[in-house]
């Protein structure tokens, strides 16, 4: 028996699907790269996939990016890409609120990844970053606020990560035991009083990064951010402008995250309950199917 042909387009398909799978979204050019397929057929592919809500193009860098609806494909679909999508409108109303730019980040490796930001249309961004921007984990705003509230044994693994790869801290002139107790130090205060705060020089300017955890039951999801110049609102006044509303905003996040995991395992429930019922039923036809006469 002669096996069936395979379907081209489908295959082509599938393939642009794994190349924006391997990365935080990709461009024309860099589907085509990976693919070797014509630049016009990986648009019409592309663009065919964006019509069947799979996949988006981000305006803001002309780059293609999954939607939450290919997580109905594949367990594979990891949880952070979906939470971008649930956070989107959240943040970016956050950010028509405070003006500064507002960011979600996620941890990767040993770094915290942006998924999403306002950076492009908030006229007060000091530098504009794009989604797959990194930072990392113990210099940074984000990343403090992730490992503070981290669980115990989540934080521990990633700081004995950090301490073999020798990042954990860049001065040399104390013992590393020492860097350990203050960073604990650090992570607790965190820890109790529910944010991060961190500032640095951009571009001849002070520029100060306060986040505060999305965190469902106990485990941390993301770090939300926003960032501001010193300058303009000192932190002692920057604290109580926007700790509350990011804490708001967090909390929006957490409670459609929460839905979306209760609505997802309502329909697996519905689904294992349908499958039962018609493997009852089939078994129901088969003992009361009469005899093949003889």
């Amino acid at each position: 028996m002669e096996s069936t042909r395979p379907i081209r387009a489908l295959m082509r398909g599938l393939d642009t699907l794994a190349a924006l799978n391997l990365r935080d979204g990709a461009t024309v050019s860099e589907v085509v790269h990976e693919i070797r397929l014509p630049r016009t057929t990986v648009y019409r592919i592309l663009e065919t996939l964006c019509d069947a809500g799979f996949v988006y193009r981000n305006a803001a860098d002309d780059r293609y990016r999954l939607t939450i609806l290919v997580r109905g494909l594949s367990d594979g679909f990891d949880d952070e890409a979906w939470i971008t999508q649930i956070a989107k409108p959240f943040i970016y109303e956050l950010n028509r609120e405070v003006v500064w730019p507002v960011a979600i980040a996620t941890p990767s490796g040993t770094t915290m990844l942006v998924r999403e930001t306002t950076d492009h249309v908030s006229p007060l961004a000091v530098e504009r970053h794009s989604a797959g921007f990194r930072v990392p984990l113990l210099t940074s705003a984000p990343g403090l606020c992730y490992l503070g509230h981290a669980t115990e044994s989540q934080r521990r693994t990633l700081l004995d990560v950090l301490e073999r790869s020798g990042k954990p801290d860049e001065r040399s002139g104390e013992r590393s035991d020492e860097r350990r107790v203050e960073l604990d130090r650090t992570l607790r205060e965190i820890r109790v009083q529910g944010y991060a705060l961190r500032s640095q020089q951009r571009r001849g300017a002070e520029e100060i990064t306060l986040s505060v955890p999305v965190a469902l039951q106990d485990r941390v999801l993301a770090a939300l951010t926003i960032r501001f110049s010193a300058a303009v609102v000192p932190s002692t006044t920057a604290v109580p402008r926007f700790l509350p509303k990011l804490i708001a905003c967090a909390h929006k996040i957490r409670d459609h995250v929460s839905d979306r995991q209760d609505s997802d395992l309502q329909d697996s429930e519905r689904q294992d309950s349908e499958r039962q019922d018609s493997e009852q039923q089939a078994a129901a036809l088969q003992t009361g199917a009469p005899e093949a006469a003889v």
